[in-house]
């Protein structure tokens, strides 16, 4: 799952582990967008703010949080 996560809630991790259950999945990945092109950045709490964020409210072993489209330099995910 990609976005912006500002900020990660309860609906994103609900939705992994219901994702993690009904799909019978290994793991989820929550890729956090370096800055989301079709959001203004005004408001955009920072990177390692939102990754930092992500990580405690994820709170499972096959939720995993990444930020590979900061260090690839891309923003494909909304």
């Amino acid at each position: 799952m990609g976005g912006s996560f500002n900020p990660a809630h309860d609906g994103h991790r609900h939705i992994s582990l219901e994702a993690l259950r009904r799909l019978d999945l290994d793991e989820v990945w929550w890729l956090v967008s370096p800055q989301n092109p079709l959001k203004a950045e005004a408001g955009m709490a920072p990177f390692a703010e939102r990754a930092a964020g992500a990580a405690r409210v994820a709170g499972h072993p096959a939720i995993l949080v990444s930020g590979i489209e900061r260090r690839l330099g891309t923003r494909y995910t909304a």
